[in-house]
């Protein structure tokens, strides 16, 4: 997912995004800016309803449809509102898009006759790739030795000499658009081309901000580029240059574009694109995009979920936040009902080759786009010769240093970026360098605007290095016009980095499996590049949606068959490891899902097993009898093996700390354990017999890290290739013993969360009163290591008795104010009884329903609630006087009535003196 093409060609790879992160306490608190940044991207002042049936909404008036009623609800009491989009599906999703201005009109939304949900918009940001590079001949060495290597790794090559090429199914993509003129996707647009049909609900100009869409009825793109990728994953015509062919290359594909060039998309566009392409009648539903969600209550989420419900197959991307760790899923990818799509890495690589001159070594691989141009043979110049440095080239080099344009220089990757040690080594003439690497991985090099630059292994630089110190003469040539090195990926079969860890916060199987997505060459615009190599989840999604094509031509297309896709593909699938080392543990199920998808298997198989997914809960909930079903379709019978195979244990939290692991995920050998019975059937044809399982969930470690345990339920025919598998997940701890706010300084260095930030910038220390004259008003800063289904602010009387989980803080200072925005929001009534309602609340200024947690990247790391107005939610003034903030966020699966299921923060006193004047 998130992937896009700069239109000068200018390929973007930001390899902090695999490999690097922010620091624990290294993010400065003078960095945040005064501009409100909420939980989640919301769009100011717009929200999505959803109306009942006409039937069920009391009026005394006649109306033809629910939204005419809820609508003339809202002018009688003189609420003014803009309608920016209807959605009227039956049985799918009826509702609209309106904008509202002021905190009354917005509250009262939700308190109108036959509303039944109101949700603030989000905008979910443009794809972009982890490695994007563009291809521009038969020679370049960045093409997989084999064109269709993703495809012998699933048996879609097996299921392509059968005749299954998804003739006669339609796939309606909902991403950037597509460049239909690339030969290879048909040359053309409309009935009777490879691209069918489609829509364009944005225009080029649309960037989800400040610029307004400009629909019509061609979704053709030639600047941002990603939408073309994903078509040629799905319907690349075979017979090309390039020996590359769609997973389904004869299905009709449909082009939704949601994204102009650059920018973000909101969630009224993309629901709205969603139900146009369902009614268009489009068999299979692909989306390369999303952002950090959690939960699966997102409403974009919801109707894809029900349209998957209603018979459709959707298969949604599930992001690229694997840096993030566990509990970091992406909307609307957690839909409920579609398949969630993880990424594994390919197979090939293709990599160039430099020859070395003055000792005896092989020729060293370096991975670059293209041939280093660089003529004659160069002697090298090691900066360090410390191999283990972990700056190396990362401060300005030494006086000393000779000119190093006569040299091929060797430089540790170390620990600053790319950039800034190129701009250390360039300011000693420097203009060929070979990094080699530390053990972050062997990819491609983020250069900037340098020159010749390449990876190597880290073994080859420290060979090297060491030669280079021993007095060695040591020379690199580098061979022009010679064909690329066909080198297996150390990494292909594996689940790719960057891939999202779930599950969701409310603990549904995310994502379900996984498919190559991770250096995948296919089409971009013919003004961009015409083929090009992109890794992300976004690859491996499209993958999925043509594998399903297959499955939907050769069984037909009726809902049983779409219904059970998924569980199908999942009990088929083949298990991911770790790593490469023989016996290594299997990759958790939390990244991989159910394994790599198997389509020859799937389409061919005689065995039914359901369900595909078994989930065991937290130890507070645990679940620990569980069953499936097995059914011989086949016209022989069948003897069968039952056994359990664990994978590894992902250790979700750091030990001793409420902080998240970062990925990947460290894993441990300690496993789940199951009674299985029967451990063996027999079933004559049609036959099915139910398999009953007890588990015991793992205790010689300690819950609290929160351990995410899986692994799968075996079931093995008469041969090897004639198994299948159920897979299971669970949590050692209790999800409502997680901690939700962060109370910690790991994120801003000295600065423990929560915090009330003053109107010069600096944390208040002592009782302050704003008067809300220029900046002079009160912010609070804080963070979730958590998700939570409610987050609320509201004022209290200073005197509250309440005892916080979490004491207020009074560290550091900052500075840097910028404008704000006031989000309007749905703050609950206080009233509905239970332990919640006894904290006496004088008024609410927030409300945030299913949050996702902050990350550790920098991205999304933190949340700024300004106070700029002396307003409550409703619009209602506040009175002058003296007030605490109460800052509550809802643990998972606690009751939202309960006080003690919150963490909770009291912020110091503070004094709102309209009238006072600074």
């Amino acid at each position: 997912m998130r992937a896009m093409i700069s239109t000068a060609l200018i390929w973007w790879l930001n390899l902090t995004l695999h490999f690097s992160f922010t620091l624990a306490g290294k993010f400065p608190l003078s960095n945040v800016k005064a501009q409100s940044r909420l939980p989640g991207n919301i769009v100011p002042n717009e929200f999505i309803i959803e109306v009942d049936l006409l039937s069920r909404i009391p009026t005394t008036r006649s109306y033809s449809r629910s939204l005419d009623a809820v609508f003339d609800h809202l002018q009688r009491r003189d609420i003014v509102f803009d309608v920016k989009k209807e959605f009227n599906s039956a049985g799918i999703f009826v509702g609209a898009a309106v904008s509202i201005q002021t905190s009354q009109g917005a509250a009262a939304l939700a308190n109108t006759p036959g509303v039944i949900d109101v949700r603030p918009i989000f905008r979910y940001p443009s794809p972009k790739p982890l490695i994007a590079h563009p291809i521009n001949g038969l020679d370049d060495p960045t093409i997989p030795p084999d064109g269709q290597s993703t495809h012998v790794m699933t048996g879609v090559d097996k299921v392509h000499k059968e005749g299954t090429s998804g003739k006669g199914i339609k796939i309606g993509i909902i991403d950037t658009g597509v460049d239909y003129t690339h030969p290879v996707l048909g040359a053309g647009f409309g009935p009777g081309h490879k691209i069918a049909g489609g829509y364009d609900f944005v225009g080029n100009a649309f960037n989800g901000k400040d610029s307004a869409p400009m629909p019509d009825d061609d979704p053709l793109d030639q600047c941002n580029g990603h939408g073309t990728h994903v078509a040629g994953i799905i319907g690349a015509i075979p017979g090309n240059q390039f020996n590359i062919s769609g997973v389904a290359y004869d299905a009709e594909l449909y082009a939704y574009r949601v994204f102009g060039c650059n920018g973000d998309t909101p969630d009224d566009i993309l629901i709205e694109a969603l139900l146009r392409a369902n009614d268009d009648g489009n068999d299979i539903l692909s989306l390369s995009l999303g952002g950090a969600d959690g939960w699966t209550e997102g409403k974009t989420s919801t109707v894809a979920s029900r349209i998957a419900d209603s018979g459709k197959v959707v298969v949604i991307a599930s992001g690229n936040d694997g840096a993030s760790g566990m509990f970091y899923t992406s909307g609307p990818g957690n839909a409920i009902n579609a398949i969630s799509v993880g990424s594994v890495d390919n197979v090939a690589l293709a990599l160039q080759s430099v020859l070395v001159s003055g000792i005896e070594h092989d020729p060293i691989m370096y991975w670059a786009t293209y041939e280093l141009p660089k003529e004659g043979t160069l002697p090298i110049y090691t900066i360090s010769n410390d191999t283990s440095i972990a700056d190396d080239g990362c401060n300005p080099l030494s006086d000393k240093t000779p000119d190093l344009s006569q040299y091929v220089t060797i430089v540790r990757r170390g620990t600053c970026t790319f950039v800034q040690k190129f701009t250390n080594l360039a300011a000693k003439g420097a203009k060929n360098v070979l990094v080699y690497d530390n053990g972050n991985g062997f990819v491609a090099v983020d250069k900037g605007n340098f020159y010749n630059a390449a990876l190597i292994q880290a073994a080859d630089g420290e060979f090297l290095v060491k030669q280079h110190a021993a007095g060695k003469n040591i020379k690199l040539t580098f061979p022009k016009n010679g064909r690329p090195v066909e080198h297996p990926d150390p990494n292909g079969g594996l689940t790719s980095r960057f891939s999202t860890y779930g599950p969701s916060n409310d603990f549904y199987f995310k994502p379900a499996l996984v498919a190559p997505g991770g250096n995948i060459l296919s089409t971009v615009p013919t003004n961009m590049g015409v083929y090009a190599v992109f890794s992300g989840t976004s690859m491996a999604t499209p993958f999925i949606a043509g594998s399903a094509a297959l499955l939907l031509e050769a069984k037909g297309k009726s809902k049983d068959v779409t219904s059970n896709a998924r569980t199908l593909f999942e009990t088929t699938a083949k298990y991911v490891p770790s790593d490469k080392t023989e016996g290594s543990l299997l990759q958790t199920v939390a990244q991989q899902g159910a394994g790599l998808i198997n389509v020859y298997d799937a389409i061919h198989t005689s065995t039914k097993v359901t369900p595909g997914e078994l989930i065991l809960n937290d130890t507070a909930n645990f679940k620990f009898g569980q069953q499936f079903n097995v059914k011989n379709e086949g016209t022989q019978s069948k003897a069968y093996k039952i056994t359990h195979v664990p994978a590894g244990t992902a250790l979700t939290m750091h030990e001793g700390t409420i902080v998240p692991q970062l990925g990947p995920v460290p894993l441990s050998n300690v496993f789940a354990q199951v009674i299985i019975s029967p451990d063996s059937i027999q079933l004559g044809p049609g036959e099915s017999q139910t398999v009953h399982l007890m588990f015991k969930y793992p205790t010689s470690i300690s819950n609290s890290i929160f351990p995410l345990y899986s692994g799968f339920i075996q079931i093995t025919g008469e041969s090897v290739s004639d198994t299948y598998h159920v897979s299971y997940i669970g949590l050692g701890g209790s999800l409502k013993d997680i901690n939700v706010l962060d109370d910690t300084d790991y994120f801003f260095e000295g600065t423990k969360l929560p915090v009330l930030l003053n109107g010069t910038q600096d944390v208040q220390i002592k009782p302050t009163n704003y008067t809300f004259t220029k900046d002079n008003f009160p912010a609070f800063l804080f963070r979730l290591v958590f998700g939570s289904a409610l987050v609320t602010l509201d004022l209290v009387d200073p005197a509250t008795e309440l005892v916080p989980t979490i004491p207020a803080n009074q560290p550091s200072r900052r500075n840097n104010p910028d404008n704000s925005t006031i989000i309007l929001s749905f703050p609950s009534p206080h009233d509905d009884g239970g332990s919640y309602a006894s904290v006496k609340v004088i008024g609410p200024l927030e409300e945030f329903k299913y949050v996702t947690r902050n990350d550790e990247a920098g991205g999304n790391g933190f949340n700024l609630y300004n106070l700029t107005e002396p307003t409550f939610a409703n619009g209602s003034t506040i009175k002058d006087g003296q007030y605490r903030a109460l800052l509550r966020a809802l643990r998972v699966t606690g009751d939202p009535t309960t006080e003690e299921d919150y963490d909770s923060w009291l912020s110091p006193i503070f004094g709102i003196q309209k009238s006072q004047t600074t």
